[in-house]
């Protein structure tokens, strides 16, 4: 399964991007904080400069999906593997840059709150979506998470 995450816009503090599943149609919008143009072949040195903890989009490039349980979820969640300079980011519902800290927040559609970039419908996008990377790894495929 791929997961193609293209970028679109910038707000001051927060990124807006569409979400396909295996080269299909956009199913809705992703919500990330600032995009600060870290790419996953950057050292790790050139990201730890750049990055602002809790407040910068994840690096463009391609990550393995898996499920892990969250703590602070209490559930299981797509979290992205090996994302150089962080830890645990996972997709998960939410509307608000403030209620990530490097996460990817999906929503069906997209508005905009004291000019900043947010997710509407976010339980809508999310369950499909996690449905099908559940579904696709019972049947023991690979999914993996593009960022462009």
């Amino acid at each position: 399964m791929e997961i193609l995450q293209r970028r679109l816009r910038k707000g001051p503090n927060s990124t807006l991007s569409e979400y396909m599943v295996n080269g299909g149609r956009r199913l809705g919008f992703i919500i990330e904080d600032k995009d600060r143009g870290l790419t996953s072949d950057m050292s790790l040195d050139e990201i730890k400069k750049i990055k602002v903890h809790g407040a910068t989009a994840i690096p463009t490039g391609r990550y393995r999906v898996t499920l892990r349980d969250s703590p602070g979820f209490k559930r299981l969640l797509p979290w992205l593997l090996d994302v150089p300079g962080y830890e645990y980011i996972y997709c998960h519902p939410g509307n608000w840059i403030r209620e990530t800290k490097g996460c990817l927040l999906p929503g069906l559609t997209w508005g905009k709150e004291d000019g900043e970039y947010c997710a509407r419908d976010s339980r809508k996008a999310f369950n499909p979506l996690y449905q099908q990377i559940v579904d696709a790894l019972a049947r023991k495929e690979e999914v993996w998470w593009e960022v462009v």
